[in-house]
């Protein structure tokens, strides 16, 4: 698969120049997406030119479906590349520097991703890719080049603390926007409660999930699942992925929650259950024991977990609490205001290093569940976790729905975390609370 990708006749910069008419045309991979510009002697134009939609509308389709075409392949190697971090692949130095950095689809990837180098296979050495007059080498945290025999991808499960704090601190030093979260990635380790259930894993069931999001999000993430629904066998699903470079597959078990009207038939919220492993063994799946799981398709398939939980959990829905629904109140509550999981422990290790180079540095506090932000009005609590805002001293609940959008220019080391953006917009606005004129909101404070 590495061999196969399409490199689309772009150059290494990734770039590629046709000459449209009298106009040079370019496609370009700009961050994951790819770019169609025009120039003409070598001056850049706005937009297409108006008489190249006349006279070379043949040329304009062909750049046109070449621009989805390389756009539908960082998609899809975005999606490989991060797969790896299941397997335990290791490369010979120069096909790890022709395929994950010189290549202009794969590179655009690689290039910004933490890798490890080792002459013996036991002594790893991390760094980020650096070109120099000698080719590429591996740049470590005291800037020294690596260059070994073998190279395998960085993750923090062969790190130690001290070292995965250290890059996490570098990346933001160097601005660096990471395709997916690696330095600040999750780690998912087995438990004792785990050890004794043996089979399966009971520590993201109980939970009560927006089904519709979640089952996107699941599609979105490579998990196969039937559909829940009010028939015959509808009521419950396994969710699967294969990890470890398909030698190994994950079942994440969910089941359907009934409505009180008996007239409506759509699955609104679905309840969590077990996660469960199983080794290929040819053309079937033995059942195997957590404990004989490999650690990197454990943390793998656990984050994934964790994540579908974290998103689409009713507890994270800030307009839920106001529905008058009294069945899942108890778990709304608990949840919504609960111990942290580990992607939200992940995320408040972001924000402790995020936090003191914004303009609101004097006005927030970061505690253990809580990011406390102090307003002119009033003072609020924002749950690490699920975005909640409680407002000072009552613990009043304030609903702020965010729009859509990020935090603007703020730089994030990763954008697969859609809650952290949330958290950081309602600070900024919470900090600025006397300036807040949406009606909805100045009702609650005022309350």
């Amino acid at each position: 698969m590495e061999l196969a990708v399409d490199d689309h006749g772009l150059d290494s910069t990734g770039s590629r120049l046709t000459e449209v008419g009298p106009y040079e045309a370019t496609v370009r991979v700009v961050g994951e997406k790819a770019r169609l510009t025009f120039a003409r002697g070598g001056v850049g134009l706005k937009g297409v030119p108006a008489v190249l939609k006349e006279t070379h509308a043949d040329e304009l389709k062909q750049l046109r479906d070449m621009v989805k075409g390389i756009s539908a392949t960082l998609t899809a190697e975005r999606q490989r590349v991060e797969a790896l971090l299941s397997e335990d692949r290791v490369w010979a130095y120069p096909d790890w520097v022709s395929r994950f950095l010189d290549h202009p689809i794969t590179g655009t990837y690689g290039r910004r991703l933490l890798w490890e180098t080792s002459t013996d296979g036991r002594d790893w050495s991390a760094g980020l890719p650096h070109e120099d007059g000698d080719g590429w080498t591996l740049a470590g945290l005291d800037g020294r080049p690596a260059r070994g025999e073998r190279v395998r991808l960085w993750h923090p499960i062969h790190a130690s603390v001290d070292e995965t704090l250290a890059w996490r601190e570098r990346v933001l030093a160097t601005g660096l926007t990471q395709p997916f979260k690696q330095a600040f990635r999750e780690v998912y380790l087995l438990t004792p409660a785990e050890e004794r259930t043996g089979s399966y894993s009971n520590r993201f069931a109980a939970h009560i999930l927006r089904y519709r999001q979640a089952n996107a999000l699941m599609r979105a993430r490579g998990w196969q699942a039937g559909y829940l629904g009010t028939w015959d066998g509808g009521y419950d699903s396994e969710a699967t992925k294969l990890f470890g470079g398909g030698a190994w597959r994950a079942s994440f078990h969910h089941q359907l929650v009934d409505t009180d009207d008996p007239r409506d038939y759509d699955v609104h919220y679905c309840s969590t259950d077990q996660v469960r492993f199983a080794r290929s063994d040819g053309a079937t799946w033995q059942p195997a024991p957590v404990a004989d799981v490999p650690p990197l398709v454990f943390t793998e398939a656990m984050r994934d977990v964790d994540l579908f939980v974290g998103v689409t959990s009713i507890a994270t829905d800030p307009q839920w609490a106001d529905r008058g629904e009294d069945r899942f109140r108890d778990y709304w509550h608990r949840t919504a205001v609960g111990a942290l999981n580990p992607s939200a422990q992940v995320r408040r290790d972001a924000l402790a290093r995020l936090l003191p180079r914004m303009a609101i540095a004097d006005r927030v506090t970061l505690a253990d569940r809580y990011l406390h932000v102090r307003g002119n009005l009033r003072s609020y609590r924002i749950h690490l976790g699920s975005g909640n805002i409680m407002m000072e001293p009552h613990d009043a609940y304030l609903c702020i729905v965010p729009a859509r959008g990020g935090t603007g220019r703020l730089h994030l080391p990763f954008e697969d975390d859609p809650m952290l953006s949330t958290i950081l917009s309602k600070a900024i606005m919470l900090a600025a609370d006397d300036t807040i004129t949406d009606p909805t909101v100045l009702r609650q404070l005022a309350a």
